[in-house]
């Protein structure tokens, strides 16, 4: 996000930059840039039509071919293997979209080693709905809560007024209740500005 950062510097507000990147990351995590999107949307919308006009040059050359079964047995196969393609191209698509997506909002999620934490995660839990992913927030949810290590920690100022979890003159803002009632992203964002509040109300 230096492109934001960038024009929060040249407006004077800097200083907002950490809540403004928080709140976009909870609220756009697991989503596939537009970009990249559109490039596998587009290449599967190519390679879809190419097999939809040699399915139709295979229906014409069956239509002429009548009679004559040697040649009718050799487009039946054609057409087996127009239609294997279709499915392999298909999967292929969907995997790498997967991939893509899945490796973005890992790094979104500020995580160290992508390989390690992909190892640990039931990815047939994982669905590419459209551009988000879905069932990905509550796994991340209890790596970070049993293998915090995998995680990067970022230090924001913690002294009362930069974020929503500052100390506010010595005192936490927070209560045990509070925390015990707050959703993922809240507790993310809690993690982030104030790490130290944040292993208080979570022993």
């Amino acid at each position: 996000m230096n492109w934001l950062k960038e024009l929060l510097e040249r407006l004077g507000l800097a200083d907002k930059f950490e809540d403004i990147r928080a709140a976009v990351e909870a609220n756009y995590k697991g989503y596939v840039p537009k970009e990249r999107f559109d490039e596998v949307n587009d290449q599967k919308k190519e390679y879809k039509k190419m097999l939809d006009e040699r399915t139709t040059q295979l229906e014409e050359l069956k239509g002429k071919a009548q009679g004559n079964e040697e040649l009718l047995n050799k487009i039946k196969e054609l057409e087996g293997a127009n239609t294997k393609t279709a499915a392999d191209y298909e999967k292929k698509i969907a995997d790498q979209s997967f991939s893509f997506a899945l490796e973005s909002a890992l790094k979104d999620g500020k995580v160290k080693n992508t390989k390690a934490v992909k190892a640990l995660l039931d990815l047939e839990g994982i669905k590419l709905d459209g551009d988000k992913l879905t069932g990905l927030d509550e796994q991340i949810s209890k790596l970070k809560e049993s293998d915090s290590y995998l995680f990067e920690v970022e230090n924001a100022g913690g002294t009362g007024g930069a974020g929503n979890f500052g100390r506010n003159n010595g005192k936490t803002g927070v209560t045990k209740e509070q925390f015990g009632k707050m959703s993922y992203n809240e507790r993310v964002s809690l993690y982030n500005e104030n790490p130290e509040l944040y292993k208080q109300l979570n022993d």
